[in-house]
């Protein structure tokens, strides 16, 4: 059986590269003996969509593109898929060697180190005493990725791939279905986010992936909107999650909670009695920041933002 798929992935991947235009699945299916012998066109479609989707998680840039008669076809660009001569220093190889041990918590740690070896036997330089030095040093670097939703959705954002998902918004009871094309992922803060066009309201949204209810489903068919450049993006992550701040707030928080709280703090000052008062940057998503501290927290000024804490913990305790 894992002959038969591996050969059927080699000719679905000679098929796509050997072309000069977009192939339907129609086409496809008449130009591979293993689609041909598929029982229905159902069975055929489940297998096409998986050997498409294990070829993006092997490295095929597949492109999805839609003819004058409104059919799909699929191509892979040779100039999309070809790497240029690799040569990199010594400097540049720790750097790579420490970037994989980073991804070490999520299922991208077989994929980094396997192109790692990759790139050692194409030549690329050990650099065993830098990469030690990160192995065994006291602090290493960790991105933490929890959510499930992380994988598919980094994938979306490499190929460009609409996706649908539920999405529970922090001050409401049930989840929401969304429509994204997605940009990037963005951390920040320890959370991860998504940063993209949510066709729905016709505009750029960001999700944060711990509430993204079950799976990430993707679609067929181009972007509606154009992709920004990467700076943009990242800023209205920054801007969206509440980095960017236009006013202060003013709280009072437990004294030997919410540290996070007080290295953003502009003045504190003590209580008495196991309180502080803080004054503290006030920017989009403050509300949703402080309602994760519970009751270490109270907001006293000002009163739009207490309004919006207390809206988004009645909402938590409703359940």
């Amino acid at each position: 059986m894992a002959i038969a798929k591996a050969e059927r992935l080699m000719n679905l991947a000679l098929c796509l590269l050997g072309t000069r235009r977009p192939l339907s699945k129609r086409e496809l299916r008449g130009s591979i003996e293993a689609y041909l012998e598929a029982g229905n066109d159902d069975a055929f479609n489940r297998m096409f969509e998986r050997d498409k989707d294990d070829l993006r998680e092997l490295g095929l840039v597949i492109a999805t593109v839609e003819n004058l008669d409104g059919e799909t076809g699929y191509l892979a660009r040779r100039d999309s898929n070809r790497l240029p001569p690799i040569t990199l220093d010594a400097e540049e190889a720790a750097a790579l060697g420490l970037a994989a041990k980073v991804w070490q918590q999520a299922r991208l740690a077989g994929a980094a180190s396997g192109a790692l070896q990759k790139l050692r036997a194409a030549g690329m330089p050990e650099a065993e005493d830098a990469y030690d030095a990160a192995q065994h040093s006291a602090l290493e670097p960790r991105i933490p990725v929890h959510e499930a939703a992380f994988e598919p959705l980094m994938l979306a954002c490499r190929d460009h791939r609409p996706v649908v998902f539920d999405y529970r918004k922090s001050n409401a009871v049930h989840p929401e279905t969304r429509q994204v094309e997605p940009w990037t992922l963005e951390c920040w803060r320890g959370h991860w986010y998504l940063a993209g066009w949510d066709r729905d309201r016709g505009a750029e949204r960001v999700f944060r992936l711990s509430r993204i209810i079950g799976k990430v489903r993707s679609r067929a068919g181009r972007y509606t909107a154009p992709v920004p450049d990467v700076v943009t993006v990242r800023e209205t992550v920054e801007s969206w999650a509440g980095e960017n701040a236009t006013r202060t707030a003013l709280i009072r928080l437990r004294s030997d909670a919410g540290y996070p709280l007080r290295a953003r703090a502009i003045a504190v000052r003590e209580l008495g009695e196991g309180w502080d008062e803080l004054e503290i940057p006030y920017g989009h998503g403050l509300d949703a920041w402080l309602v994760e501290f519970g009751p270490d927290v109270v907001v006293l000024e000002p009163a739009d933002l207490r309004a919006d804490v207390v809206d988004r913990l009645r909402a938590v305790a409703k359940g």
